[in-house]
Formats: structure tokens, sequence, C-alpha cells
């Protein structure tokens, strides 16, 4: 059975925004690795269309860049959307019962599926669905933004904290 997992990259005043930090070149590779193991990737619509970005190379691209495209491209998707019709390759549209649909897959898949995007997470945490999350958090203060948490935060256990490169601890929690 899959474990949904979610993780993002967060601010210390707890905001996500991939536009005001990016992850140094060992956050990078470190989730090129998770990428490369994961069962697949459920997205929110948003999160999703700035994902879509990896689908086409890039020639400025460096390798690590190009592994986490490769990484990507691979791995199975699935979007969480009322308002797409479409969704580009290797990806999925999930429609209508989202309990049920996210049961499916958890018991149909092994390994862990990303959770990408702070509203999906919130509805799938409302549902008790996220069995793990995971906070990668930068010495970065932005003061407004989309919350990691995009409404209460649920009741958590701390299960490990490392840090990764020079400056980011993951912060690893499971629901109490």
């Amino acid at each position: 059975m899959a474990k949904l997992v979610f993780g993002m990259n967060q601010s210390l005043d707890g905001y996500v925004d991939h536009t005001e930090f990016a992850p140094s070149p060992t956050l990078f590779r470190h989730f090129i690795k998770e990428a490369e193991r994961q069962a697949g990737s459920l997205y929110g619509r948003r999160i999703y269309e700035i994902m879509r970005y990896w689908d086409e190379d890039h020639p400025e691209w460096d390798a690590d860049r190009r592994a986490f495209a490769a990484a990507w491209r691979k791995q199975p998707k699935w979007v969480v959307s009322r308002s797409l019709t479409a969704v580009g390759p290797n990806a999925a549209l999930v429609e209508g019962d989202l309990e049920g649909a996210v049961h499916k897959l958890k018991a149909e898949r092994d390994g862990e599926i990303e959770v990408a995007g702070p509203d999906l997470a919130r509805s799938l945490t409302d549902l008790g669905l996220i069995d793990e999350y995971r906070i990668y958090l930068h010495p970065v203060v932005l003061g407004r933004g989309t919350p990691y948490f995009a409404g209460p935060r649920p009741p958590l256990r701390l299960m490990t904290s490392d840090r990764i490169g020079e400056d980011v601890i993951r912060l690893t929690y499971a629901p109490a």
C-alpha cells in the first residue's frame, strides 16, 4: 500500500513560493533522488501547471535539471482539478470522488506518492489521507504568500529532522 507524503519548501514564517527562493544544488539533487523513487505524484491544478515546465527540454539546463525532468516525466501523475479537461503525458485527471480515488491509488500502488499543492493537501488532510508531512525549512522570511498549511494545522508528531546542504532542515511529521 502506498503512503501519501506532502512535502514542500517553506519559509521560516510558513509560506511556500517557488519564485521567492530556490533549492540549493544539494537540495535539488535530493529532490531528484526523491522523484526517481516515488510511486507517483498527486497534484492540485495550480502546482501541476507550474510543474509542466519539466515536460519540455530547455537548452540552458544542466545535468541535474535534465535528470530531474527525466524522473518527473517517467513517474505517473494524477491531477485533481475541476477546471482542466486534459492533462499532459503520463498524467490522468482525478474527477469526482477524491476520497475514493485516493484510497484506490493508495491500495493499487507501493511506495510513496508525493502530494503537491497546499490546497490539495488541505483537502487530503481533512479526509485523513496524508501519511507524512515533510517541511523543507529555508532561512527566508517572506511575510506573505501561500501558507504551507492552507487550513488549520493538524495535530502532528515529529518523526525526524535532518539537515540537507548548508541551510535547509527537513522536518518529517506524522499525523498525531
